[in-house]
């Protein structure tokens, strides 16, 4: 099955940090396979005592950056693998820690989604078709396709949990990069399966019955001491947002091929119906203005950071076929999808310099 997999969420986009935090780990990791710190952060455009901060914190930009520089400074094409492969338990933070000690892999996937947002703006979604089940990185803030040396980390990370949680070898059916074709061999060697190149999304793609596996490290009193604080940290941060953006990240995330109504959202936000519509008459706001505003925000992530074909955006929006998405889009932007892109593209400057830029501007 040579599918393509759009967006399914796997989590909550109701809280969410604006800010990559590095894990302190990271700069140790790298001198232990041979880089320089100094050198990474050189070659990244990044200020040479970000690793000494007591909390690093990047912005997605910067966090590309950082990645880019890693790649630069060594020629090791396997980097990029290494480090989403850390084996020492005493280096997970508290969200790798649910991770592993959640009941299945399907959950720890789940888990890893839900959490990460308290640290970064990125989500992990789990897309299943048929027999297949995917399983795709989305970096919320970007302006700008992420660094291959970052997809393989990831990559290595979620096979590596599905490994250890499980207790046995475990591989994905197929590895899908939108990069042109490297290094195949190590790939397939890494992943123990077939690697296609220039495709439409990042994604790893797992047999079904894969991804509901039960994880043999499955620690109940672990995860009783470690969720409640995150899930304490995730209400802490959805009471800073208006019930507006709740409701709007909420239907971004029920739009997944499917037109949500009224009561999806009631049920997700735990109101009745009638509490809902009442709430958004508080706000001056309809059920289908909101659907519209949440449609039109994510088009226009989709338009600016995929190259998925119209018919695609559609369906993940829930419309019946590409006319109908096509004349909403004209009705909000008063143009064709294809030349808002256009317009939006940004310049072609030296990635390094515009970061310099953006960094000396803030200062």
């Amino acid at each position: 099955m040579n599918e393509e997999y759009g967006n399914q969420s796997s989590g909550v986009t109701r809280a969410m940090s604006n800010r990559f935090r590095v894990s302190s780990t990271l700069p140790r990791k790298l001198e232990e396979l041979g880089l320089s710190q100094g050198t990474v952060l050189r070659r990244a455009g990044l200020p040479m005592g970000l690793f000494k901060a007591e909390r690093i914190l990047v912005s997605t930009e910067q966090f590309f950056a950082l990645h880019r520089g890693i790649a630069d400074a060594t020629t090791d094409p396997a980097i990029g693998l290494k480090l989403g492969s850390e084996e020492r338990i005493e280096r997970y933070d508290p969200v790798k820690l649910a991770a592993l000690s959640a009941r299945s892999f399907r959950d720890a996937v789940e888990r890893s989604s839900r959490y990460k947002r308290l640290t970064c703006p990125e989500e992990i979604r789990l897309v299943t078709r048929g027999g297949e089940c995917a399983v795709q990185f989305v970096w919320l803030l970007a302006q700008e396709q992420e660094p291959p040396l970052l997809v393989d980390a990831c990559f290595a990370w979620i096979v590596y949990l599905g490994q250890r949680g499980v207790g046995r070898s475990l591989h994905p059916k197929r590895v899908e990069f939108q990069r042109a074709l490297t290094h195949r061999e190590m790939y397939e060697t890494h992943f123990h399966c077939q690697v296609k190149f220039k495709a439409k999304q990042n994604a790893l793609i797992f047999n079904r019955p894969d991804i509901e596996l039960p994880f043999v490290t499955y620690n109940a009193d672990l995860l009783a001491t470690v969720a409640p604080q995150l899930e304490a940290e995730l209400a802490e941060q959805l009471a800073h947002k208006s019930f507006r953006e709740q409701a709007k990240g909420i239907l971004k995330q029920l739009l997944a091929g499917q037109r949500p109504e009224i009561q999806d959202l009631a049920k997700e936000l735990h109101l009745s119906t009638r509490t809902l519509q009442r709430r958004l008459s508080e706000h001056g706001i309809t059920f289908q203005r909101l659907l519209d505003e949440a449609r039109r925000e994510l088009a226009r992530h989709y338009l600016l950071h995929s190259s998925r074909e119209l018919n695609e955006t559609a369906y993940l929006l829930g419309y019946e076929d590409a006319n109908s998405f096509f004349r909403a889009f004209h009705h909000w932007e008063g143009t064709t999808p294809g030349q808002w892109s256009v317009r939006r593209s940004w310049p072609v400057i030296g990635r390094t310099e515009r970061l310099r830029l953006r960094i000396t501007s803030a200062t």
